[in-house]
């Protein structure tokens, strides 16, 4: 899992190598185009990823104990194990996801497209990638999930996939805060 995530580092190094060099070859560009920015909007966006980190990290401490669910009711969440939190990590993802989609369409109708100049083609391709790493996290939440409702008995191997699970949702959610941090902090 380690050396697959330094690949991945690899990958969002490049992309960040590919927009600081175009936004350092057209600067004027980058002004008026970060003005079309909703930074309000993408904070918020930003703060529902990285509370999904936690409530995964939740999961990862329930799944460490081997309590794959709840041994209370819904809302004692003292009581939820590691499904619940996954669930609930899960749906601030999709939430995350929507939010990107939401905002890649104010962009477009305000003439911010993938085609439309260097800024567009740089903000869509670097948080593009990110949405699919988050969608393939999204998958392997319900992977890690499915397991707890198939496992016979939620051992050390369905806990050691839940934990790896995590290491990649962490470093997905890493990679959007430098993202967020180049692209909307850094303008």
């Amino acid at each position: 899992m380690i050396v697959w995530l330094s690949s991945e580092l690899m990958f969002f190094a490049a992309l960040f190598a590919m927009y600081f060099t175009i936004r350092s070859v057209v600067p004027d560009l980058w002004a008026a185009e970060t003005q079309k920015l909703a930074f309000g909007f993408a904070l918020g966006n930003t703060s529902i990823l990285v509370l999904s980190s936690v409530t995964c990290q939740l999961g990862v401490f329930k799944a460490e104990h081997f309590q794959p669910r709840r041994a209370g009711g819904i809302l004692n969440i003292a009581k939820w194990g590691m499904r619940e939190w996954y669930y609930l990590s899960f749906i601030l993802g999709a939430i995350f996801v929507s939010g990107q989609v939401f905002e890649y369409a104010t962009l477009v109708s305000e003439g911010v497209a993938i085609n439309s100049n260097a800024y567009g083609s740089v903000f869509y391709l670097t948080t593009g990638f990110h949405g699919l790493h988050v969608i393939g996290g999204l998958i392997a939440f319900l992977f890690v999930i499915g397991r707890t409702y198939a496992a016979k008995r939620f051992g050390h191997r369905e806990a050691v996939f839940a934990i790896c699970v995590s290491y990649y949702w962490h470093f997905v959610d890493v990679v959007w805060v430098g993202l967020f941090a180049v692209i909307y902090i850094l303008q």
